[in-house]
């Protein structure tokens, strides 16, 4: 009689407990009904009565259902594209673990969780635009997570500059929680500055603490450090996406160079998103400024020599040394002689800025259209060191990988069209830059030596655009010529190195 009452006892608690369920979690709202009625179920004389405050404190462990909004990511962006979901509904994700992929009109980021739950609703399809401060998904969280309030708050795009929460920008990736943010921006401290002990560099609440004693000599009661939990540890989910400077490429897949064509046998009209849509805003912009042109042709017999010699030094070190370095290099050592054209205007042209610093972008066709990031300091930089960030720029670049970092603060651009074709072109500048330098293809041609005798030639034409509005034609010329001696003779380039 006991094992039957036992098994009674076992079909009416389940019974029980999904009528609860039904009645507190209709629609997908995680408040308990205040009226639900005691059920009673009896299955001999000794079975007592069960209300559901007794089920109540045993079998209910959700926590409440959270929209996960998208937050501002900076750059005055206001939409998106969503390129790819890393997870689906009815997933279980833990905080840091990547979500989806978005892509806007600057760059890819990886949006990755703040809480530990389950997915309840994706808001989005694949390549749909996903809106800033509007909800990007649903997740039930457990229990015992820490829900913030802030959620629903999108960041302006002062505080999206200084950090972004929780989202990855592929390339340079800061993880704390809102808590730890909250705690960092109450006592003014940059986490960008703070060493991060958790796992993959992630900043807990004890890094703060122990700087803000480190900069105030304060010590720290131990009650403080009681508090502070780490985050559980979770495997990230299959699919996710690879981001941070340490890339390398062959960990990088690159797309297939050639896809093949598609015959729809109809006109097909779609919206202009993404990269496509920032090329039209971007280039519209550059009509606006007066173009100065100005076309030469450079010799690089000589540089051709050095590169062959030099070739098999940089594939020892693992990088692959192609001209643009030197090409880089002379426009950097140029800059020094000639600042205006590593310089900017404001919008009415009325103040012009000179950059200290020489971010020389370099125009890269990739699958997902033209991108133009820059390598950061040359003038501070070996040509070594600039092939090594050309390879790390150009692997990013093929697999769609290159954030924010990488694509803004240009100061000047080099256009390597002639690694497709052609020998001569009219770039377009980029705003806010004053300048432009478009690479042709390199040929053999016949040229008379000094002693009039007529030899093989290697040579690239460059034409260059300028802002006529501040610079001169006489100007644009002394620099090319500057830039074209230096790889003519890329000895001299030495003299001048620092």
């Amino acid at each position: 009689m006991a094992a039957v009452t036992r098994g009674s006892f076992t079909v009416f608690r389940r019974l029980l407990s999904q009528q609860y369920r039904r009645r507190c979690f209709r629609l997908q709202s995680f408040r308990c009904e205040r009226t639900l009625q005691p059920l009673v179920f009896r299955c001999d004389r000794n079975l007592q009565t069960f209300s559901s405050r007794t089920l109540h404190t045993s079998t209910v462990s959700r926590g409440p259902l959270v929209q996960f909004k998208l937050s501002d990511i900076g750059e005055g962006i206001m939409e998106v594209t969503v390129k790819e979901w890393y997870v689906k509904e009815g997933d279980k994700v833990s905080q840091f673990d990547s979500i989806c992929e978005v892509q806007s009109d600057k760059a890819s980021v990886t949006i990755t969780s703040r809480y530990d739950g389950v997915i309840k609703k994706l808001y989005y399809d694949v390549d749909a635009t996903a809106l800033v401060g509007k909800p990007l998904v649903d997740i039930e969280t457990e229990s015992g997570s820490e829900v913030i309030q802030e959620e629903d708050v999108v960041e302006t795009p002062a505080m999206a500059r200084e950090e972004h929460t929780h989202q990855e920008i592929k390339g340079h990736k800061t993880q704390a929680t809102p808590a730890v943010r909250r705690l960092a921006m109450e006592n003014n401290i940059k986490l960008s500055e703070v060493v991060g002990t958790g796992k993959d560099g992630r900043i807990l609440k004890e890094d703060i603490l122990n700087y803000l004693a480190k900069q105030t000599g304060a010590i720290l009661p131990p009650t403080l450090f009681q508090e502070i939990q780490t985050p559980p540890l979770a495997p990230a989910p299959v699919g996710a996406a690879v981001a941070g400077p340490a890339s390398t490429p062959a960990a990088i897949k690159a797309p297939p160079t050639t896809p093949k064509p598609v015959f729809t046998g109809k006109d097909v009209t779609e919206p202009l998103k993404g990269f496509h849509k920032a090329m039209v805003k971007t280039m519209t912009a550059a009509l606006k400024i007066p173009h100065f042109g100005y076309c030469d042709e450079v010799d690089l017999s000589r540089l051709m020599a050095l590169r062959a010699e030099l070739k098999s030094t940089t594939e020892g070190r693992g990088v692959k040394l192609s001209y643009m370095p030197f090409f880089i290099k002379a426009a950097s050592l140029g800059l020094l002689h000639f600042p205006i054209l590593n310089a900017s205007v404001d919008e009415g042209c009325q103040n012009i800025t000179y950059k200290a610093s020489h971010n020389i972008g370099l125009a890269m066709d990739t699958s997902q259209g033209l991108l133009v990031p820059n390598v950061k300091n040359v003038q501070l930089l070996s040509v070594f060191e600039i092939a090594q960030e050309l390879n790390r720029l150009q692997a990013l670049g093929a697999a769609g990988q290159l954030g924010t970092a990488d694509l803004t603060g240009g100061t000047i651009t080099l256009s390597n069209i002639g690694s497709i074709g052609g020998t001569y072109a009219k770039p377009v500048i980029l705003p806010s830059e004053v300048a432009i330098g478009a690479l042709g293809k390199i040929q053999v041609l016949p040229r008379f030596d000094a002693g009039g005798q007529v030899v093989r030639a290697h040579i690239m034409n460059v034409s260059w655009s300028a802002d006529h509005r501040i610079i001169d034609g006489a100007t644009m010329c002394r620099f090319s010529n500057l830039w074209r001696e230096y790889l003519e003779n890329p000895a001299s380039m030495v003299l001048d190195l620092k």
